[in-house]
């Protein structure tokens, strides 16, 4: 009797990938139960904190206080649920042909006021003649905004961010360096996890949640940092045959 190992194993991973996507669907789900009355609680304390500003009682200074406790903890945990749904629920996207060069533009569109005051020079090489990617534009910004923020967040007292697309065989890259403060190995090789995070109040979902997207799209992400020197993201998508 023969049997068959190569049907046994697709039957497990067939099962894996329904059990993860129903624990996606869960976990979204209980997201958005604990949002609602987090919201809530976020509205009431607003409305309370109105009040004492309104009030003549003694202790409305020290209430004062532990209603802003509130309130910030309340905002870190929507934000947290928002990163964290928006982590659960990619599945496969709806791709179409387009530039990368694009997407890399306008997103920096969206920091040029950021980094002209903070003193972030953004140095811009890119192909023109860079072959279109299969993308969906909403997701690959949204990846590429949490790498450029994290980029600018490390050069608080000025710098340099560059930003460089390039054909490599079978595909496109794109390189984005930074003259930051860096990281060590041990940073470098978790800040891809989910909820690991060494700023004050992140979720630490942002960078997974960026090199889900791209993985979504065929392609990968590396990171090569230097504590005082900085950092660099490699990015990298395939070109379907049909459009090299």
């Amino acid at each position: 009797m023969t049997l068959d190992t190569s049907e046994a194993f697709t039957s497990t991973e067939d099962d894996l990938r329904r059990q993860y996507h129903e624990l996606a669907e869960l976990a979204g789900s209980l997201a958005h139960e604990i949002k609602n009355p987090l919201s809530v609680i976020h509205m009431n304390v607003d409305l309370l904190s109105e009040e004492l500003d309104e009030s003549e009682w003694s202790g409305k200074r020290r209430a004062g206080i532990k209603v802003d406790i509130i309130r910030e903890q309340c905002g870190r945990m929507e934000n947290l649920l928002r990163d964290f749904l928006r982590f659960a629920r990619l599945r496969d996207l709806d791709m179409t042909p387009g530039s990368l060069n694009d997407q890399v533009l306008v997103v920096l569109r969206f920091f040029q006021a950021q980094t002209d005051k903070v003193g972030v020079n953004v140095v811009k090489y890119l192909d023109p003649d860079l072959p279109s990617i299969m993308l969906h534009s909403d997701s690959i910004q949204a990846a590429l905004i949490n790498l450029v923020k994290n980029a600018i967040e490390a050069m608080s007292d000025g710098g340099e961010l560059m930003v460089r697309s390039y054909s490599i065989p079978r595909g496109v890259a794109l390189d984005l360096i930074d003259t930051g403060i860096g990281m060590d190995d041990t940073t470098a090789m978790k800040m891809f996890e989910p909820f690991f995070s060494t700023k004050h109040g992140g979720s630490g979902l942002g960078l997974p949640t960026a090199r889900k997207i791209i993985e979504a799209h065929g392609g990968r992400i590396a990171v090569q940092s230097e504590v005082g020197r900085g950092t660099k993201f490699v990015i990298e998508f395939p070109t379907p045959v049909r459009l090299r």
